[in-house]
């Protein structure tokens, strides 16, 4: 696993130990980044259940201006960490040590007058379907997006989904057993 383009092109990530963690593929982030090509540069990120944090990372290394990492995981934490100081990025980005849940909530708690992210990624455990409803329920429900925002939410191409009424499905692109969401709040 590595970066992909942008300034920390080609550098090693690591991902955290175990079978809790199942990074992005390599392919998979590139065709993702494909299609955001365009409105990455200056944008604010959220990554939550970043794993190894390739996701943001990969975002910052195109020109995201900033990134905010989530994940309540120790493992995924030191993960992500170390690759955010291997890739000299960590200036770029802030880091929750928390639940996916409480994390939002913090968040949007900070936000408050302040900046909302132009991307809000999320990547929860493919066999959690509730923790990816709830998740997007409680984004549906806060402002954490800017006007013209993007949720992208990386699922198994089996997952059952709920949408909230409040966002509205824009795009789906499936990539072998893996299927990215593209949302936007109504």
């Amino acid at each position: 696993m590595r970066v992909i383009s942008g300034i920390a092109r080609r550098t090693p990530l690591i991902a955290p130990k175990g079978y809790n963690t199942r990074p992005t593929s390599d392919k998979s982030r590139e065709s993702l980044f494909n299609i955001l090509s365009q409105t990455i540069s200056g944008a604010r990120f959220l990554d939550l259940f970043c794993g190894s944090g390739a996701i943001g990372i990969e975002a910052l290394s195109r020109g995201a201006e900033h990134a905010v990492f989530v994940d309540s995981s120790r493992a995924a934490q030191e993960s992500t960490l170390a690759n955010l100081h291997r890739t000299k990025l960590v200036h770029k980005s802030e880091f929750f040590k928390l639940n996916v849940l409480k994390a939002l909530d913090d968040l949007e708690n900070l936000k408050k007058g302040g900046e909302g992210f132009n991307f809000i990624f999320l990547d929860p455990p493919y066999e959690d379907i509730i923790i990816l409803n709830k998740t997007l329920q409680k984004l549906s429900s806060y402002s954490l997006l800017v006007e013209e925002g993007v949720i992208i939410a990386e699922i198994s191409n089996k997952a059952q989904v709920i949408i909230p009424d409040s966002l509205e499905l824009i795009s789906k692109r499936e990539y072998g057993r893996v299927c990215f969401l593209f949302l936007k709040k109504l």
